[in-house]
């Protein structure tokens, strides 16, 4: 393989990383929403509020312990958090309910979503070291 081959292979490195992580995480997601019972859009509140707390957790333990690599963070991150959690079906379905549903999926999505991040926070925190986790 000449160097020109194994650089335009290495640039194509991050793109299949997000590749294979957004397949896993649209399969997760149809899963979710599967699995879930009608009506209210459950899956789909699931989902977010799951994937937000993952998010949290992910990013939150980049910046205190670090152990996670780039690959790892942008493979789990930018690829399968991406296509698990979505802004749009939620958009979609609220716009479907009625007025009072819709309020309360909104900020159910929003409120649990914001509390899920916070807990991935707490949870990097209290794993991490104590030297770390100050």
């Amino acid at each position: 393989m000449s160097a020109t081959e194994a650089r335009s292979l290495e640039r194509l490195k991050p793109l299949l990383l997000v590749a294979v992580g957004g397949f896993a995480g649209a399969i997760a997601r149809h899963a979710v929403a599967v699995a879930l019972p009608g009506g209210f859009p459950w899956g789909t509140l699931a989902v977010n509020v799951l994937g937000s707390f993952a998010l949290g957790v992910l990013l939150f333990e980049a910046t205190v312990t670090g152990r996670l690599g780039p690959e790892t963070r942008l493979v789990l991150g930018t690829g399968f958090l991406s296509s698990f959690t979505t802004y749009s079906t939620f958009a979609l379905q609220t716009a479907a309910l009625s007025p009072r549903w819709a309020v309360a999926n909104v900020a159910a999505n929003y409120a649990l979503g914001f509390l899920a991040v916070v807990a991935g926070r707490i949870a990097v925190r209290s794993l991490a070291a104590p030297e770390v986790a100050g």
